[in-house]
């Protein structure tokens, strides 16, 4: 397994925190929050650099980018879900669920998506109950 899916969750995981997190604290100044944000992302960088590096190796750089879209997808999905604690409803979850859909007819390797579905699937398995 490539580097780059290996560390894409994590990497997500810290970009939704950049960009969506602050909005736990509304009351922060927005200064704050921006300085925040921008700590956030340099630690995510940190990991997306070498793992691009590392995974093109592996992979075209559209299946790179291809894998990072449909997996920033699903991890904002269970960001919203349970750091955020807002319900995903069915209009934005059919939505995300076709963009995935259409990532994986572009990836070239069917093992490739295999290995993302196994690696995916089993952290949202208790996000819609």
């Amino acid at each position: 397994m490539a580097a780059a899916d290996r560390a894409a969750s994590p990497i997500e995981y810290f970009h939704d925190h950049r960009l969506y997190g602050h909005l736990k604290f509304k009351t922060s100044p927005l200064w704050i929050a921006i300085a925040a944000s921008w700590a956030i992302a340099l630690i995510g960088y940190c990991f997306a650099v070498p793992a691009n590096r590392y995974g093109h190796a592996v992979y075209s750089a559209a299946e790179l980018k291809t894998m990072q879209e449909a997996i920033t997808l699903i991890v904002f999905a269970g960001f919203s879900v349970f750091v955020l604690n807002e319900s995903l409803t069915i209009n934005p979850a059919i939505g995300f669920g076709l963009i995935v859909a259409g990532a994986f007819l572009c990836l070239k390797d069917r093992s490739v998506r295999r290995r993302i579905v196994g690696r995916i699937v089993p952290l949202f398995a208790g996000a819609f109950k």
